[in-house]
């Protein structure tokens, strides 16, 4: 007999514990603009360039995404956690998922990009599906550009900074 799975607080109390980047998630068109901090973001392919995001259902930016079409995913840069508490609806200064909040720069699409990046993917959805309580959206990706800075890094319920080691050094 199958064993039950996990119960959803030991499960979110053990993936607590993986260090993940954090990203926000924009798009704009004809059904608004949105944005959304996320930390499920991970490459698919190469050939063809496709990554995906998860995205709970409940959140308006899902049926933004679907009738736009498109969507970036912004990459944040350590010096970016207010853009995080934003678009999480929880910001110190100023409005949950304002865009004013914050200095952007507009993408090849036309889609709200984070400047100063860690790096940012402008995609079109190439296709979407359900699992449990999200919506999984891979993305074409038709633009790629890259920063300078370090990621900004979500782990145990608070945010880190990626320490990198120089080739040689133990310290």
């Amino acid at each position: 007999m199958a064993k039950p799975p996990v119960s959803a607080a030991e499960f979110t109390a053990a993936m607590g514990r993986a260090a993940t980047g954090v990203s926000v998630v924009t798009t704009d068109g004809v059904h608004g603009r949105f944005g959304l901090t996320v930390s499920a973001v991970t490459s698919v392919s190469a050939e063809p360039p496709l990554v995906l995001v998860c995205i709970n259902r409940k959140s308006p930016a899902v049926l933004a995404i679907e009738a736009n079409g498109v969507f970036a995913v912004n990459l944040l840069a350590s010096g970016h956690q207010a853009y995080a508490e934003t678009f999480s609806g929880r910001p110190r200064e100023g409005r949950p998922f304002d865009f004013a909040n914050h200095d952007w720069m507009q993408g090849q699409t036309g889609l709200p990009l984070v400047k100063d990046a860690t790096a940012v993917f402008e995609c079109e959805t190439h296709q979407h599906l359900d699992a449990g309580t999200h919506r999984i959206f891979i993305g074409r990706v038709l633009a790629a550009h890259m920063g300078a800075a370090e990621p900004l890094v979500y782990c145990n319920r608070a945010f880190q900074r990626v320490v990198t080691l120089m080739r040689g050094s133990l310290a």
